[in-house]
């Protein structure tokens, strides 16, 4: 009786070479970040930590011929100018992984500043401030100002039923104390009212005229989370009453907006006559990004 053949080792191919061809496939594709979402999904594909595959690329370690179909799958997704995100089903935001997908708007790396200016209001506050996340997506916002400020009652209101989905999921997930309010933000919490140390929101501020030419990845979130009207300021109008409405004075407003309302919403924070200390920030690439201000006495 002949003996069996021994069985073949499963056909293996470099590491680099296989990102290599990932991000050249991306880049063809348009993908804004080709060379970081190809390792991003490469460690997806072969199931290990992101931070992994730097190390890997340095050994150029083999890859099995199983997760090359996985890949593919993945970069195909991809290269759809599916978001990266949506993939992963994760966002980075801050020290937290925050779970994302169709229904929900992904934060983005501008938010962090934002969300950083409230912690540190928070802070300078003592005691247990009071922290009222309007328009609150995911709940990004809220979890790291929970997470990150402690001790602090933290309260994000949501309008729309698949966001405040999501925003449970990462409330259950981190178990940090944020309570969910799903509800418009111009009639939420008046048991608040003139009691709130801080409000933070990263309203929809997109300008309707902008529709069709935003990224694919962009046009992905939800519409009710980008558009904001005409000149982009229909949503931020209303968050600006509702703050007034529920900082205690000298209670902290934090605001994002688009980086062509550097001028416009400090002039509408001035014209409110609510405020005081209104200044406007800029991100890391030194646009316009962000406003604050206090509650007048």
């Amino acid at each position: 009786m002949t003996a069996p053949a021994p069985a073949r080792a499963a056909s293996t191919t470099s590491l680099a070479a296989v990102t290599r061809d990932a991000t050249n496939r991306l880049a063809a594709a348009g993908v804004p970040s080709p060379r970081s979402d190809a390792e991003t999904l490469v460690a997806l594909a072969l199931g290990i930590d992101r931070r992994r595959v730097t190390a890997a690329l340095a050994a150029d370690a083999p890859v099995p011929a199983g997760a090359l179909d996985d890949l593919d799958a993945l970069l195909r997704r991809r290269a759809g100018r599916e978001p990266l995100q949506h993939i992963t089903g994760t966002a980075g935001f801050r020290h937290l992984d925050v779970a994302v997908g169709p229904g929900v708007f992904v934060p983005r790396p501008e938010t962090e500043l934002v969300a950083g200016a409230a912690i540190d209001a928070v802070r300078a506050i003592g005691g247990r401030p009071i922290v009222v996340d309007l328009c609150a997506g995911s709940g990004a916002i809220a979890l790291a100002v929970a997470t990150e400020a402690p001790p602090v009652e933290v309260h994000a209101v949501e309008r729309e039923a698949s966001a405040i989905e999501w925003a449970a999921r990462n409330v259950a997930a981190t178990g940090a104390d944020v309570r969910l309010h799903h509800g418009d933000i111009e009639t939420a919490l008046p048991e608040l009212d003139g009691r709130v140390d801080v409000v933070v929101s990263n309203p929809p501020y997109v300008p309707d005229a902008e529709r069709s030419s935003v990224a694919p990845e962009v046009a992905s979130d939800p519409d009710a989370a980008l558009w904001g009207g005409p000149d982009g300021l229909d949503t931020i109008r209303v968050v600006c009453r509702v703050a007034a409405r529920l900082l205690r004075p000298g209670g902290v407003f934090v605001m994002e907006h688009a980086d062509r309302h550097g001028d416009a919403v400090p002039r509408l924070l001035d014209a409110q006559g609510a405020w005081t200390d209104v200044r406007d920030h800029d991100d890391l690439a030194g646009r316009p990004r962000y406003a604050t201000a206090r509650r007048r006495p």
